[in-house]
């Protein structure tokens, strides 16, 4: 049973709960998304920001980033911060090179999430001369399956070149995430060969939280049964080796922990991660609430907003109502996730909840 833990684990537990209460102490930031643009080549279902092809929303100019970036560079070690470029696409910027050189100059690292539509071998030279250090190509399935959820025809095919020519490339960090879903889910072994033949050596697996697009579609949603089902694939698949293979940040999974991903469940929005997003506005995780948000580097200072705000982040206790009121995994979990809290901070479902009703299916 997944609510079954064992003694040594509940003492991992409890080890790791003392290292996170230092951490939210320390709240050394480490890790900022920007969300560059909501303009996209495509239109996904699971799309969290509803971005549009043609955003009306115009892209944040990139020294107005840059000019944030500074803010808080007394604060941070920067070859130890990330930087990491999300949107929206952002390959439909052209002058993310602009951009990354100027980060680079400052010491920082620097990636970005894409779906690979856009990324010839010239744009991946341009980027890697500009400094790029990582990238996450999303792959959600066999041809039929990514291409349902992307909806392009030429998705699937432009994704795999990309993974492709990025597996080729030394010394860059690189890995696939895939969005598990229904009509994927039975394609997980497939889809790992396709991997392992493109020289993938690391792919992250995800499942839907409903926001955004994605409240729409219920194929999108894991049925209890299939939820609990995946964390036993990605248990299995960690200890052949052949991959390195993690379920995403989210979620508590009770005795799940320490099995499907590196480390022990750890939501670290606010506690060491930022985001700037279109707007201006800061907030942690891109994909919070705008309840979430605390500040604009339009209006106040980056470092002085990551310094003398968060609180909600770094303290959790409030979140300890409805169904995580009298959960005893609480002291573990803090509610889960973040960014699945609805606007008024309720929860949109537990993790540990829905592998439970799984185990009685």
């Amino acid at each position: 049973m997944v609510s079954d833990i064992s003694f040594r684990k509940k003492i991992a537990l409890e080890l790791f709960r003392r290292y996170k209460n230092n951490e939210k102490k320390l709240h050394q930031l480490n890790y900022i998304f920007w969300e560059c643009t909501l303009r996209c080549n495509l239109n996904c279902l699971h799309c969290g920001s509803d971005c549009k092809k043609e955003s009306r929303v115009k892209d944040m100019p990139l020294n107005d980033f840059i000019k944030a970036i500074d803010e808080i560079m007394e604060i941070v070690e920067p070859h130890k911060t990330m930087i990491v470029f999300t949107g929206g696409e952002p390959l439909v910027r052209n002058d993310l090179e602009i951009c990354g050189r100027k980060l680079y100059e400052r010491g920082f690292p620097w990636g970005m999430v894409s779906n690979g539509l856009q990324l010839s071998e010239k744009r991946l030279e341009s980027l890697l001369n500009a400094g790029m250090r990582a990238i996450t190509i999303s792959l959600d399935g066999l041809e039929d399956s990514h291409n349902w959820l992307r909806g392009n025809k030429s998705s699937f095919v432009n994704a795999v070149k990309s993974i492709a020519l990025l597996s080729s490339v030394k010394g860059l960090g690189f890995d696939v995430v895939t969005c598990v879903n229904q009509k994927n889910f039975a394609e997980l072994p497939k889809l790992k060969s396709l991997l392992l033949e493109s020289g993938v050596k690391q792919w992250r697996l995800f499942t839907v939280f409903p926001i955004g697009r994605a409240k729409t579609y219920n194929e999108l949603q894991l049925p209890p049964q299939q939820f609990k089902q995946l964390f036993d694939f990605i248990s299995d698949e960690r200890k052949k080796g052949d991959i390195k293979i993690n379920y995403g940040c989210e979620g508590f999974l009770g005795n799940y922990e320490g099995e499907v991903r590196d480390n022990l469940f750890f939501c670290r929005a606010g506690v060491n991660i930022a985001s700037v997003l279109i707007d201006g506005s800061v907030s942690a995780c891109p994909n919070l609430r705008e309840n979430f948000v605390q500040g604009n580097i339009y209006t106040d200072s980056f470092r002085e907003i990551w310094e003398k705000k968060y609180s909600m982040f770094r303290n959790r206790e409030w979140l300890k109502t409805g169904e995580c009121a009298d959960c005893e995994y609480f002291r573990y979990c803090e509610g889960n996730g973040m960014h699945l809290r609805d606007e008024k901070g309720n929860l949109l479902f537990c993790h540990l909840n829905r592998i439970k009703e799984g185990e009685t299916v």
